[in-house]
Formats: C-alpha cells, structure tokens, sequence
C-alpha cells in the first residue's frame, strides 16, 4: 500500500484537491463492486470487525474461492450477496492524504439502469469498467451515453480483469480502440484508459509489474490527482426558493440551497417570475450571517425591500436571468416499465418547482448501439430520448450544459407518485416566448350567463357496447328539450374527422382522448354543456381532462357494464372480430381498461332502461344546479 492511499492530515482532513464524486458503472459483472471494495481495503478505511464479516460472508456468497470477495463490501443487501449482483446504487465515502471521495456503486444490470442514472446526476467522474474478456457491451456503451448526457467531465476506461486474458496489451488496445471509435466527438475534459486487476489489486493503487507496456497512472492515483473545477462561483446566480422562513412576526426571509453563483450582502436580485426586484440585506445560516455565500451553501436571504415569492420561485441576478417558458426541448432517460406516451400528463418537478407536464412530442429515439437518431412514437423502460415537453405554467430554467441543478428534471405519475422518467433541458422553444394568451372581453361566464346554464362536461366512460352512446344522446335529447345549450362528441365520429389521422394503439388513444379533452374545453368555455362519449380507457388521460376545466365542470359517468354483457350485446360485431384477430388493440380484449375509481355517478345498464338511466343522470345535474 502506499504512503499516499494511506495517510491523512492530523485534523483527519485531507489536504489536497478537495471532495471528487464519482461513480462505477458498466456492463454486469465487470467487477464494479470488487473494485471499489479493493479501494476500501487498500486505503485503510474497512474495520477489522466489518472484514471478519465480510471473510464469513465469503464463504456463503462469495465468487472468488478461498479468498475474501471484496465485493462484499459494497454489495450490503441480501439479495445482492444472494444473486452476486448489484442492485440499488450504493454510496461509499473514503479519503486519502490528497483527496476525499464519495463513490456511487451503480447496477449493471440493464432492468437497473434509473439506478445508474441516479448515481451519475451528482457524479463528478465516471469508472467505466470493461470486462477485457468481452470487451465494450450494449450496457457499456448505455452508461457512457448516460454519463456525458448527464454532464460527467472526466470519464476512465477501466479494462478490468486483464489477468484474465494474460495482461496481454493488444487486447486492451483493441478494447480501448474500441471505445474510442464509439465515443468520438464526445467532449470529455479528460478520457483515460487504466489496464487493471480488480481482484488482485494491479494497476489500482501502484503501477503494475505485469504490465509493464502501461506507462499510465493507477487509477487512485489518477482519482487523487484529475482537476475538478469546484468553482461553480462564476455561474450566474440562482436560488429556488424551498420555503418561505418566518419564525415570528418579526423576521422574514426566503430560504434554499444556492443552486449557480454567489451572492453577497448587498447584491440585487430578481424574482424571476415576476420581475421584481430587491437587495439582500443579510444572509442567515445555522451558523451566523455571512458576508457572502456561493452554489451548495443552504442559506435564508432577506431583503431591503420585501418581495412577492415563495416555494417553486427562483431568486436571480438581474442581468443575467433563466430562461422562462412553459416549453421546452430535452433528453429524457425513461425509467419505468409503462412506456411514456406524448399526450400522457405526469408531473414535472424542477428544482423546488412541481408542474403538470406532457410530452408534446419525441422528436427521436437514441439507438445506444450506433448513436443515431429513431423515429419513435414511444419511449421504453431505460430508452432515451429527445422531447419537446409542455408544461401548464412557466418554470425557470437553464439549459442543462450550464447548470445541473436548474438544467434537469424528474416526471413523477400523478396516480402513484413513482419517478417513471429523468431528463436534461436543452434548450427554450421558441414558441413558448413567442405565444402570448389574447385578452377577450367576452369570457365563459357571460357566455354561460346568456344562455342560463352552468357549463359542464359529462364524460361518459365504458367498454364497448356498454351503451354510453345510447344514453348520452338519450342525455342530449331531454336536455334540449329543457332548453339547454348542448353538444355531443361521439368517439366514432369524431373519428371521422378530428381524429382520422389516429389509430388504435396505446399512444393513439392518449393522443384521441387529448384533442377531445381540449375540444370539450373550448366548449365549456363557450358555456356548453357538453357531453363525451368515449370509451377512454385510461384514467391517467381522463384525469387529464378533469384537470383542464374548473372544480365542478367535470362529472365522470362511469356506464358500468360487464365484458360478458358487452360480449353477448356486440351491437357492431366488434367481440367477435376481436376474438378471431381481426382486431387489433381492442379494450378487454388485448388491450387495458382501468374503471374509474371515484366517478361522480355509476350506472348499471343491465339494471334499468337507458330512458330511465338518462332521466336519472338529468336529475343528478339538476341537483348540482348545472341545470335548472
């Protein structure tokens, strides 16, 4: 061991280049763990209890025979010592007498890649480990993509297991040549390839005498030494504001992490937002006030003059702001096993900010193989992307090249609040700056005024055959008679026109449903009521509906009719082509439908008329005063 793996300052602080993060990533099975569990031992920071631990699990789990499997040290959960694989991401600290490290021990596996992705979004350097038996894989070439996508600088070619191939210099070469080929036009600030022996220790923290036509630095000595830029000082400055702090009556001040910059006792700022402006006049920490604070310092600003933000704002210097726009183009890493659909709506959260958001539209696919550009109407579980993303306010933002913390995002289900996709801003659309909403005189209570009547929609939900339509134009039909202002969109025949263009596939359906959710908007603002017949299968897109009009304006009519009971109706004939093959898609069949869980109203067609149905749903809106 060396003199320089081992020693640390008095204080117990390194002196040297300050704190470097990195990650270890790659196909798996490359040896990521093994390696940063050798890291571990060879630089003193494993207790004697915790490697008699690791000794006795070896026995159990172990893949190196009788000696103790390293890897051990950072595989800690039981099924990963069960299945010898990594399977969350796992954080490491350890310091040298140059340099502290935090290392991200990141799953190979591809079903684990949003684990990756996770590892590299704080990551200041990269391990890529190669298996020098199989060479540069399809996950290898997915995590380099994923690393420089995610602003990794600096990235090391681990040819990990050279002893397994005789440390023999033409394949590494090979395997190095390999990379490069794949990787060119890439802009890392350093690329360095290290021929080594996780297990055995060669070319990790010493040079190695069995590779003696390597002239390069061991990797610890190349992490110890590697030029970080930490001064993020330079950057413009931005706050996002986490929450407004107001101890008392006599105190104010609005507090977050310092996400680009400095800022000093007297500097002024904006809120983005709006534009106002103010001063600092302190700036509060745990510790005491301070003169000035810079990016990673969590601090509480007040002002000179008090400003109108709080949490999701971004605080500002005034001449050089973020962009700020409701549209943008990025890069989207998916992470769950439901595809992302455009249309779909999930939540964005950037930053302290959390917005409605869709996809407008993926403008191509990233085959990690070649690089190069796919058509794509989807985005799979670990696919990435290039999207234009619609948001239903204006956030603040930079591209994700000038700033990580206000450049990236997560999408998050709006059902089950899981992260399903990560993504990297580009760039502002244009049309988002250039697209202003007109002001009109005449608005939808002046509409809905004149015509005596509560605008509403009244969606009508079911399988196929459940009888949606017969009861909405039933529905229409007495409405009329009351005197009422109506319109009914029937799914058959809007697909006629509106939507001819769509098929039936999941992604079709989401985008149907979405132009008649807009359409149906524009008619309560006219102050109709309107009523929608639609099988829409998916409560995430009916949601999405509900979402677009006003509290009350939306009554979901859920026709509750059994498959069974469809199958038998069949009034088009549509079972029975489904069930030869005919039919591709079709809902209760191949393809999904998710009843509403808290529908305004459920009814049961096998139970009553459609007469008496629709006479009942007529009174159902004379009780909640949408009609007289």
């Amino acid at each position: 061991m060396t003199e320089s793996a081992a020693a640390v300052t008095a204080a117990g602080e390194p002196a040297g280049r300050g704190l470097l993060r990195f990650l270890t990533c790659g196909s798996v099975d490359d040896g990521k763990s093994t390696l940063i569990g050798r890291l571990l031992y060879e630089t003193q920071v494993v207790f004697e209890d915790h490697i008699d631990a690791v000794t006795r699990a070896s026995r159990r789990h172990g893949t190196t025979g009788e000696d103790v499997d390293l890897a051990l040290l950072v595989d800690g959960l039981e099924a990963e010592r069960e299945q010898g694989i990594t399977i969350d991401v796992a954080y490491r600290y350890f310091a040298t007498a140059r340099r502290k490290f935090i290392v991200a021990d990141t799953p190979g596996h591809e079903q684990y890649t949003r684990n990756m992705a996770t590892g590299a979004s704080t990551a200041d350097l990269a391990v890529l480990l190669v298996d020098a038996r199989k060479g540069v894989l399809t996950q290898t070439k997915r995590h380099a993509y994923i690393a420089q996508l995610l602003g990794i600088r600096h990235v090391v070619l681990a040819v990990n297991k050279i002893d397994l191939v005789d440390f023999d210099a033409a394949r590494f070469a090979e395997i190095v040549d390999d990379f490069r080929r794949f990787a060119a036009g890439w802009t890392f600030a350093t690329s360095v390839a290290i021929p080594l022996s996780a297990r055995y220790g060669d070319n990790l923290i010493a040079p190695s005498r069995r590779t003696p036509w390597y002239d390069g630095p061991p990797l610890l000595d190349h992490l110890e030494t590697v030029a970080i830029d930490e001064d993020r000082g330079g950057e413009p400055f931005r706050l996002p504001i986490q929450w407004v702090n107001r101890p008392n009556l006599d105190f104010r001040g609005l507090s977050g992490t310092i996400a680009g910059g400095r800022v000093r006792v007297g500097d002024p700022v904006v809120v983005t937002a709006s534009g106002q402006g103010t001063t600092v006049a302190r700036i509060v920490t745990a510790d005491g006030d301070l003169a000035a604070a810079e990016a990673g310092q969590a601090v509480t600003l007040t002002f000179a003059e008090e400003i109108d933000a709080s949490r999701g704002d971004v605080l500002t210097q005034p001449d050089a702001r973020p962009e700020f726009a409701d549209q943008f183009a990025a890069h989207v890493v998916w992470m769950h096993e439901t595809p992302l659909f455009p249309g779909r709506p999930y939540l964005l959260k950037a930053g302290t900010r959390t917005v409605t958001a869709t996809v407008s539209e993926i403008k191509h696919r990233v085959d990690v193989n070649t690089l190069s550009h796919l058509a794509a109407k989807e985005l799979h579980l670990n696919e990435i992307g290039f999207c234009n993303v619609s948001l239903s306010a204006p956030i603040a933002f930079d591209p994700y090249a000038a700033n990580r913390e206000t450049g990236g995002f997560i999408l998050i289900d709006r059902l089950t609040n899981a992260t399903v996709g990560a993504g990297m801003i580009e760039f502002g659309l244009r049309r988002a700056t250039n697209i202003h909403w007109q002001a009109l005189d005449v608005d939808k209570a002046s509409r809905s005024a004149l015509k005596g009547q509560k605008p509403a929609i009244l969606w009508f939900t079911g399988l196929s055959g459940a009888g949606k339509s017969t009861i909405a134009n039933l529905v229409e039909k007495k409405l009329l008679a009351d005197g009422r202002h109506t319109y009914l969109l029937d799914g058959d025949n809007v697909r006629h026109g509106l939507n001819r263009d769509l098929g039936f596939t999941e992604a079709d359906r989401i985008e149907n449903i979405r132009r008649v959710a807009e359409t149906a908007k524009l008619f309560v603002d006219a102050g109709l009521i309107v009523l929608v017949s639609f099988i829409s299968p998916f409560r995430s897109e009916r949601r999405m509906a509900r979402d677009l009009v006003e509290p009350g304006e939306f009554i979901e009519i859920f026709v509750d009719t059994s498959i069974d009971e469809c199958r038998r109706r069949d009034p088009k004939g549509l079972y029975a082509k489904a069930d030869r093959g005919q039919i591709k898609n079709f809902t209760g069949i191949d393809s999904p439908y998710e009843p509403p869980e808290n529908a305004e109203m459920r009814i049961d067609t096998t139970s009553d008329s459609p007469e008496v149905l629709a006479t009942r749903i007529v009174d159902e809106l004379r009780r909640r005063a949408i009609v007289g």
